[in-house]
């Protein structure tokens, strides 16, 4: 399964209908701070699922800022981070969430740095900001059917 990660968007969405058009992802999301971009996405590919949650500069009290969905074999903890305490670069109130939730992989944003790690037995990813330069990059993330992950942050020009 090919997924492309996004966040930090901020009403720039080009960088990111680039990247899908190119990666052709089976699955995109978009960890906040950018719903309109992630609409916009939406519209630009109807056949790819989108799944969002909403971000600290967002303005949708409907969407939620946090899901829990199934990706290939894996279970994923998705949320924009501003309620987890993870500007500070501390992942444990995060870490907790997605081991209370049975999650392999954590998905977040806000910080805009880019980071795929391992920590206790759960992968964190932040696929950084698609829309702020200096530097806009975002994630592919492949899983296999075994539950393999291999995660590329890529660059956005």
């Amino acid at each position: 399964m090919k997924i492309a990660v996004f966040s930090d968007t901020h009403g720039s969405s080009k960088g990111m209908i680039d990247a899908v058009a190119s990666f052709r992802p089976d699955q995109i999301i978009h960890l906040g701070d950018g719903m309109r971009d992630a609409q916009a996405l939406a519209e630009k590919f109807p056949y790819i699922p989108v799944c969002c949650v909403a971000g600290n500069c967002d303005d949708c009290p409907e969407q939620e800022d946090y899901k829990v969905i199934r990706l290939g074999g894996l279970t994923a903890f998705l949320t924009h981070g501003h309620r987890y305490g993870v500007r500070g670069g501390k992942l444990d109130v995060l870490l907790y969430a997605a081991q209370c939730c049975g999650a392999q992989i954590a998905m977040f944003g806000h910080t805009h740095r880019a980071v795929f790690d391992q920590i206790g037995g759960i992968f964190v990813l932040n696929p950084g900001t698609a829309g702020k330069p200096p530097k806009k990059t975002w994630a592919k993330l492949e899983i296999s059917g075994d539950g393999n992950i291999d995660c590329q942050i890529c660059d956005i020009d």
